[in-house]
């Protein structure tokens, strides 16, 4: 606090105390001036920090603020001290045991404090408290709690600190870090000294290994990882507390109270104290200006705090990446530093302290003390010193590739003399067909290439040896889709296709864990895998972009020219799968013809689904379940049969008769007259689109219904398998029905992830919904299937349901701050006897339900409908024919469609688009 600017701008001691005497001059009795001794002070306290704040909006010097508020607290604490010890309760010839000290504890003891933290406060006594000392405390913390302030208080005695101290981690640190404010001096003088010498000397290990496992659970907590896109700066991985650590770990071990100190020390070397300086002010920046923005003490950069923090700290829009997106690459690389940091500084404390690693290997064989020409250290791999990647640079991606193959860790000296020789990987090692084989190796290794790949990015090598994975490293997508930074995003998603290939996915994938070990080539898979987003933040469509990249880094790696077309294919059609699966009809004939006219093969189509399963499961928690595994199974069956050799147009009525037969064999306890009327009410399309068990389901509804001459029939039925309930009504048919359906189950806050819309030859609906709930899972309390039921029935009889068009207008905060432009896409090619609608934009509730209203408003037969979510993004792509059952044609008629669905999403914003696609060749894949 020392190298705070002009102080006395933040609070003049010296005038504050003039103006305190000036109101007990005019008014002796303090309690009568309790009143305007409160006022003076919370001026005060207003004064400075809105000074404060100028100082910070003017220079984004988080750390200054943080030592000017701490500077600001420090003077009234001392101002308020004097009044209350002089003025309110003076004693002429205190005792030695009316002595007390005011010290500074935790984050406000380091002289540091944020706009909203607590005031850490120790009241510091010799014995137990007296009288007068009480009177004192609670004078203080009584004007302090009036002022605003959050207080976290103490009154304890140097024994009680140092008893309490030993037994609780959390004490001692914030002893640790205490400070004198006010008060008796050789008092407080005493216990740090007694806090070196008893606690400090002799526990040097024990606080270490506290500390890590206390960060280690703090990191699993916060979801242990440092590229989360909402992390918290403070408590998450690679944030401000992990930088604590290190100073507080500094300061016991080597009684430090600047970081600079550690380079007297070997731990490390003045540029590393830099970057430890670097990272604290610009995490302290983001803070101040996060705490500003946001108006509490809120640690948690989320989504809708970023753009206007990024806007405040003047990150702009460059080319194709935001501003926002800036600022948290930014944060992200910060964080990447701590973490380098973070393991130069376990190394040197290993090395200096002979302590074992924490992640010593089971089993292995400590007589070994080199493994091809690399020393083995603690377990690790190592080299013998940063020299050894000047003399031998291949060496920079072979000892990762050792340490892999021998299940080894790479010592973190190693990392430390990898990353300060980055300089030595340029074109010639990049040339080097060793070095490239090498990194083949560990991408497709049987042997965790996920951590292998983790610890090259952590190093810098990767980026450094594949420039253009180094250009996503710490890139953000600003949505609420993605969880993670491209780079990290990627290496989970190597991770998770190392898992399937092992076997660890089966239940969950069973197709994908099955045909992964039918490709031909596994490096085509894990090299796509590695390249499906490495053209993230570019200009222009990252897949045609990526394919582009894969072209130029395929041959580099050895592939053969085929192996390189296809990773460039795969790259390129990454979304194709997921897309066809989520937003089309594959009960469609034309959908699987299309999709298998682009695919072509087999082998494409199994590396196709590995890869699309890998990078659905590493997009973030509960973005996979069982619904969308459904849909890609049906799908990658269907393309089979047809890739095979399978007569899917031909064989239609073939198909029909099986779907019949299967039925006759579920229901084979039924009279024939009655099977024989069932099997007249359904049509080819109803045959083709379910499975004989649902079938049977059906046909046992509609005869209960017809028997009881009921009006509508619900059914539901719990699917955990594909995380979906199946909802099955079956009432009278008329124009509106699915539009009114929606809006029932969307009005007890069902969320629609598919459907299927018949028209029985009756003249009765059909209609099954599969439905999840706001957190991907089945739609399965009793409660809520309660209310789904009545709320279907309410709608039947024409009876309002009031609160639905209010949940359709209302928009989650955290949505609104991300750019959704409404889009709607019209198609006439994609199926043969329906046109599609695809509408795009911004998610809400009771969406689906004001769109499929609007299309029946104009006349529209909805035949079937896909739902998808994408974070803050609705895809619903709808089969229509119009009122004669034919396709919409007319571009008068498509016109207003798409004038009407685009006022149901909402004002138009630049880059809304509709289109109407004549030509299947025309579409395109969207994220």
């Amino acid at each position: 606090m020392d190298g705070v600017r002009d102080p006395r701008s933040i609070i003049d001691r010296r005038d504050l105390a003039v103006r305190l005497d000036q109101i007990l001059e005019g008014e002796p009795d303090s309690a009568a001036a309790r009143p305007a001794l409160l006022t003076l002070f919370k001026q005060a306290l207003a004064d400075g920090r809105a000074e404060v704040r100028q100082r910070f909006e003017a220079d984004h010097d988080g750390r200054g603020a943080a030592q000017g508020l701490s500077l600001l607290m420090d003077q009234l604490i001392r101002t308020l001290h004097e009044l209350a010890s002089v003025r309110v309760y003076p004693l002429a010839n205190p005792s030695a045991a009316e002595r007390l000290a005011v010290v500074a504890v935790g984050g406000y003891g380091r002289g540091e404090l944020a706009p909203f933290s607590d005031i850490d406060v120790l009241f510091l006594i010799p014995y137990k408290v007296t009288p007068h000392g009480e009177q004192l405390v609670e004078y203080m913390l009584y004007m302090l709690w009036d002022m605003g302030l959050k207080v976290g208080q103490a009154t304890r005695s140097v024994d009680e600190c140092l008893r309490q101290a030993q037994g609780d981690m959390t004490i001692r640190t914030a002893m640790l870090e205490m400070r004198y404010l006010t008060g008796d001096s050789e008092l407080f003088q005493t216990l740090r000294r007694r806090f070196a010498k008893e606690l400090v000397t002799s526990t040097g290990v024990a606080f270490v290994e506290a500390k890590l496992a206390e960060r280690d659970e703090r990191h699993t907590r916060m979801g242990n990882s440092r590229y989360a896109t909402e992390p918290n700066i403070k408590e998450g991985k690679g944030g401000l507390r992990d930088l604590h650590a290190l100073y507080w770990i500094a300061k016991y071990l080597y009684q430090v109270d600047d970081i600079a100190t550690l380079t007297e020390r070997g731990v490390f070397t003045s540029r590393e104290v830099l970057r430890f300086e670097k990272a604290s002010a610009f995490i302290w920046t983001v803070r101040f200006m996060l705490h500003f923005v946001a108006g509490r003490a809120e640690e948690r950069l989320s989504f809708d705090l970023q753009p206007e923090v990024s806007r405040r700290l003047g990150y702009r829009d460059h080319g194709a990446i935001q501003g926002v997106e800036r600022l948290m690459k930014h944060y992200f690389l910060i964080a990447k530093s701590v973490g380098d940091l973070t393991r130069i500084f376990c190394a040197a404390l290993e090395s200096q302290h002979q302590r074992r690693s924490r992640l010593r290997l089971p089993g292995f064989r400590l007589f070994r003390q080199e493994i091809e020409g690399f020393p083995v250290d603690s377990d690790r791999l190592s080299v013998a010193g940063p020299e050894a990647f000047q003399k031998r640079p291949v060496d920079l991606l072979r000892v990762f590739e050792v340490a892999q193959r021998h299940e080894m860790d790479v010592h973190p000296m190693t990392m430390r003399y990898a990353t300060q020789n980055l300089r030595l990987i340029g074109r010639e090692l990049r040339a080097d067909p060793e070095a490239n084989r090498l990194f083949l190796e560990m991408l497709t290794s049987r042997q965790d290439p996920e951590a292998t790949l983790r610890r090259l990015n952590e190093a810098g090598v990767f980026g450094r040896f594949v420039p253009d994975f180094g250009r996503v490293v710490a890139q953000m997508q600003y949505d609420m889709y993605h969880h993670y930074t491209v780079d990290e995003h990627t290496i989970f998603a190597i991770g998770i296709l190392h898992r399937i290939e092992q076997g660890l996915l089966k239940d969950e994938v069973p197709i994908a864990s099955d045909v992964v070990h039918k490709v031909l080539s596994r490096r085509v898979l894990y090299l796509a895998v590695l390249l499906h987003d490495i053209a993230k933040g570019r200009h222009g469509d990252h897949s045609d972009l990526g394919a582009e990249v894969a072209l130029q880094l395929g041959p580099r790696l050895g592939l053969t020219p085929e192996e390189t077309e296809t990773v460039s294919w795969l790259v390129r059609y990454h979304l194709l799968m997921s897309n066809t699966a989520f937003k089309r009809d594959i009960d469609d004939i034309q959908t699987v013809l299309d999709f298998a006219g682009l695919v072509q093969s087999l082998e494409r189509l199994r590396l196709l689904l590995v890869l699309t399963v890998a990078d659905i499961r590493a997009v973030g928690p509960r973005t996979w379940n069982g619904w969308k595994a459904q849909l890609l199974r049906e799908l990658y069956y269907r393309t089979e049969e047809q890739l095979a050799g399978g007569m899917i147009t031909e064989g239609r009525e073939a198909r029909v008769k099986a779907a019949i037969d299967g039925l006759r064999a579920e229901l084979s306890d039924w009279p024939e007259a009655d099977l024989s009327a069932h099997m007249e009410r359904g049509h080819a399309s109803y045959w083709l689109s379910f499975d004989g068990k649902t079938h049977a389901r059906h046909a046992r509804l509609v005869r209960q219904a017809e028997a009881g001459a009921q009006d509508l029939s619900l059914e539901t039925r719990i699917d955990q398998w594909r995380a979906v309930t199946e909802v099955t009504i079956y009432t009278a048919d008329r124009h509106g029905l699915f539009a009114d359906l929606a809006g029932a189950i969307a009005a007890c806050g069902g969320n629609i992830v598919d459907a299927r819309i018949f028209t029985l030859a009756n003249n009765k609906a059909l209609d099954t919904f599969w439905v999840q709930d706001a957190d991907g899972g089945p739609f399965a309390r009793p409660d809520r299937l309660a209310r789904l039921s009545a709320s279907v029935e309410q709608t039947l009889e024409g009876r309002p349901l009031p609160d639905l068009e209010q949940r359709g207008r209302s928009m989650p905060g955290r949505y609104s701050h991300f750019p959704v432009a409404p889009r709607v896409l019209i198609d006439n090619k994609l199926s043969a006897n329906h046109t599609v609608i695809e509408v795009n934009g911004r998610d809400r509730p009771g969406l689906l339900y004001r769109l499929t209203r609007c299309l029946s408003d104009l006349n529209l037969q909805i035949s079937s409908a896909k739902i998808s979510t994408f974070g803050q993004r609705a895809v619903d792509v709808f089969y229509v024919k119009d009122q004669f059952g034919l396709k919409v044609e007319s571009d008068l008629r498509l016109k207003s469609i798409r004038n009407g669905l685009m006022e149901v999403l909402g004002p138009e914003t630049p880059g809304a688009a509709v289109s109407v696609r004549k030509d299947k060749d025309e579409a395109t894949a969207a994220e």
